[in-house]
C-alpha cells in the first residue's frame, strides 16, 4: 500500500532576494517584450518601486504603461478597465509591481484579456480555458504570495463577495521576490499581511490535500513570520526581519498554492467582500476561532504547529497545544494592534447569514480539516464577534 496520496506541485520561476526587483528588464527581454503593461497602485507609485520596474524596462529598450485604477479588494469592474486598457494601448506582458491586490489585479487582466469574457465567468477550480499573457510579478509586500500561487482573488462588486479563481493558469511565469520593496510598507499593513502568511502557512498544513513537500514549507514558514513578524512591524527597516517575512511569505506560498486553504480564508473572502475590509485584518479576527473549531480534528497537526512557532509542548496533550495555538495567536493579534472583534469593524449580528451562504460556496472550505456546515459557519462568526 502506498505511504502517500498523489500530489501536483506547481511553483513559478522566482528569485529571491535583494535586488531581484531589478531582473524584471532581462526576463521582459526573454518574453520578446514590446511594450509592458505594469500594474500597480498610487501608494507603490508614490514610494518609487513603479519608476525603478519602469527605468529597468528602459535600460532594455522596452516601453512601458502603467494601469493603477485599481482600489484595495481589486473589483471586478477594474479588472475589465484593465483589461481593456491592455488592448487598447496593445501590450503583450503584463508586469505587477504591488501587493495582492495588484497581482491578483494584473492576473485577471491577463485571463479576460485571452478568454474575452467577463471575470466573473472563471470563478472557482480550472475554469479558464486558455492561459493569459506573460506575467512578472514583483511583490511589494511579504504575506499574499499572489506571486507565487495559482490564486486570484477578485471582489464581485454585484453580490459583494470575493471570487476565488484558482488555476494552474493564474500561476504567475517569474516572481522577483525583492524584501527591499517591503520597506516602505506600514505597521498596519506589516501586522496584517505578516498574519495573512502565517494563515497561509497553518491552513496549508492541516489542509486535507496536504502533502510532505507542502508540510516542509508549511512548518518552515510559520518559525520565520513568527519570531520576526513583531521585528519587522516595530523596526519597518530592519532589512533582516523583511527579509526573513518576505522568505515567511514566499514558503507559505508555495505550501497553500497547492494544498489550498480553508475555513479562515473562506470565511475571510466573504467578510472582505461584503465589507470591503483588507484581507490580513479578516483572517487575524477569524484565525483562532477557525482552530478550536477544527482541533477535534487535527489536534496531532496543531501540536506540530506548537513545537513550530516555539510553544513548550512536553507533557501537554494534543487539544491542549491546539488550545495554546489559538491562545497565542489571539495574543499575537494584540501585540500587532490589530482588531479582535468583528463588531469593531462594523460587522453585525444580522450579516452573519449572508456571511455564512458566501463562506460556504467558497472554494477554500472544501479542503477544511473538519467539514463545516453553514451552521457551524454562522457559530465560528458569532464567536468572533
Amino acid at each position: 500500500m502506498a505511504l502517500y496520496d498523489m500530489r501536483k506541485f506547481v511553483a513559478p520561476e522566482f528569485i529571491f532576494g535583494v535586488g531581484a526587483r531589478h531582473r524584471v528588464g532581462f526576463y521582459a527581454r526573454n518574453m520578446d517584450a514590446r511594450r509592458v503593461l505594469i500594474v500597480s497602485d498610487d501608494g507603490v507609485m508614490d514610494a518609487g518601486w513603479t519608476r525603478q520596474a519602469q527605468d529597468d524596462l528602459d535600460e532594455f529598450g522596452i516601453e512601458s504603461v502603467v494601469f493603477h485604477g485599481l482600489t484595495p479588494n481589486p473589483k471586478d469592474y477594474e479588472v475589465m478597465t484593465g483589461a481593456k486598457f491592455y488592448r487598447d494601448n496593445e501590450c503583450d506582458v503584463i508586469v505587477a509591481v504591488g501587493g495582492g491586490s495588484v497581482i491578483d489585479c494584473a492576473k485577471a487582466i491577463g485571463v479576460v484579456h485571452a478568454n474575452g469574457r467577463d471575470i466573473w465567468d472563471y470563478e472557482g477550480v480550472d475554469r479558464i480555458d486558455i492561459p493569459g499573457p506573460p506575467l512578472i510579478c514583483i511583490p511589494t509586500t511579504a504575506g499574499t504570495a499572489a506571486d507565487i500561487s495559482q490564486f486570484c482573488i477578485i471582489l464581485n462588486s454585484q453580490e459583494r463577495y470575493k471570487m476565488a479563481i484558482i488555476s494552474k493558469s493564474m500561476v504567475p511565469d517569474v516572481a522577483l521576490v525583492d524584501p527591499m520593496t517591503t520597506t516602505t510598507v506600514g505597521q498596519g499593513l506589516t501586522a496584517a499581511t505578516g498574519i495573512d502568511a502565517l494563515t497561509h502557512a497553518i491552513e496549508a498544513y492541516v489542509s486535507t490535500a496536504s502533502s510532505p513537500i507542502v508540510d516542509v514549507h508549511a512548518t518552515t514558514a510559520m518559525g520565520l513570520i513568527w519570531n520576526n513578524i513583531e521585528q519587522a512591524v516595530a523596526h519597518p527597516d530592519k532589512i533582516e526581519a523583511r527579509e526573513n517575512m518576505m522568505l515567511g511569505s514566499l514558503q507559505a506560498g508555495l505550501a497553500f498554492s497547492n494544498a489550498s486553504l480553508g475555513a479562515v480564508h473562506a470565511m475571510a473572502h466573504a467578510l472582505g467582500g461584503y465589507l470591503d475590509l483588507p484581507h490580513g485584518e479578516c483572517n487575524a479576527m477569524l484565525l483562532d476561532h477557525v482552530i478550536r473549531f477544527n482541533m477535534l480534528k487535527s489536534s496531532d497537526k496543531y501540536q506540530q504547529i506548537a513545537q513550530a512557532i516555539g510553544i513548550k509542548t512536553k507533557g501537554m496533550t494534543t487539544q491542549d497545544c491546539s488550545r495554546k495555538v489559538a491562545q497565542s495567536i489571539s495574543e499575537l493579534r494584540d501585540r500587532v494592534h490589530i482588531m479582535s472583534r468583528l463588531s469593531q469593524v462594523g460587522v453585525h449580528s444580522s450579516d452573519i447569514p449572508e456571511l455564512a451562504h458566501h463562506a460556504f460556496h467558497d472554494a477554500c472550505i472544501v479542503t477544511n480539516p473538519r467539514q463545516a456546515s453553514i451552521a457551524d459557519i454562522k457559530a465560528i462568526y458569532g464567536e468572533a464577534m
